[in-house]
């Protein structure tokens, strides 16, 4: 076979096998009951935006669902059944994590007609307030919040919500919100993602505040920069994800905002169901 045949057969194998050969897949561990984040239905902004980078990447986004409880990451994405978990906090031990792409707070919530206006763990009518928080278990104290509030003595008045809730709750998260607006509880402490898409669709306008710290603690965090995790390894996908989160930069903005984030320092926020 001459030279030229060799090069003919070669190239005509070469694009025979790429025509057959299919992307390989963005893999993406998520909860599959976790809005505004994500669910089954890949109605979350993380599933947005997964589906934006991946579109871009060339890649189909496939995914493992898992709730995200205790040992989310040890049972998902250091086992390898995916390479990527969204909504990860930057820095976070054990992930190697891309650039932020956003960065929002706690927050208070509260009846708008109710005008309480509170910005402050230290504010006196908290003592006397009832008070609903998310909790996580046995692990309670380990929220932000709740651990001002026991700093300061301020137990009894508190109510607490599961973060979680049962396996077929539909948005278990909501519940605090919720609460607010049927005056089940006066005040709510909540991550600013959940406090900002939940307060959207309530009947009742909430008021939204962001929390700016704790006194007694100041180097207890309220605020959070987020981005996504793959493991520490494989930074290859991390860089290919970080040029993606610049490229769509202005597109995830305005997912966010869709979705009601708060976003760090954009101030008091008030959030009604008739909103866009």
């Amino acid at each position: 076979m001459s030279s030229a045949s060799k090069w003919l057969v070669a190239w005509v194998a070469s694009c025979v096998g790429a025509a057959g050969v299919a992307a390989a897949p963005l893999r993406v561990c998520a909860d599959p009951n976790n809005l505004p984040f994500s669910n089954r239905q890949q109605q979350g902004f993380e599933n947005r935006i997964a589906s934006l980078i991946g579109k871009d990447m060339g890649e189909p986004v496939t995914y493992t669902w898992f709730p995200q409880r205790e040992a989310f990451f040890q049972k998902t994405l250091d086992r390898g059944v995916c390479d990527v978990v969204m909504s990860v906090p930057a820095g976070m031990a054990g992930t190697a994590t891309t650039r932020p792409y956003y960065r929002s707070e706690y927050v208070f919530v509260t009846r708008k007609d109710r005008n309480l206006k509170i910005s402050s763990f230290d504010d006196p009518r908290l003592r006397r307030l009832k008070i609903g928080v998310h909790v996580l278990g046995d692990q309670d104290d380990s929220l932000p919040p709740v651990h001002a509030f026991i700093s300061r003595g301020i137990v009894h008045n508190l109510v607490g919500y599961s973060i979680f809730g049962n396996l077929d709750e539909k948005n278990p998260p909501s519940d605090l919100i919720r609460a607010v607006a049927d005056r089940q509880v006066d005040v709510a402490v909540a991550w600013g993602p959940m406090a900002g898409y939940f307060a959207k669709q309530s009947n009742v306008p909430l008021r939204l505040t962001p929390i700016s710290g704790d006194s007694l603690h100041p180097d207890l965090p309220f605020a959070f920069e987020m981005g996504i995790g793959v493991r520490p390894n494989d930074t290859a996908l991390r860089d290919k994800l970080d040029a993606e989160l610049a490229r769509r930069q202005a597109e995830i903005q305005q997912i966010l905002r869709a979705y009601g984030v708060p976003e760090k320092n954009a101030g008091e926020q008030e959030a009604k169901s008739t909103e866009e």
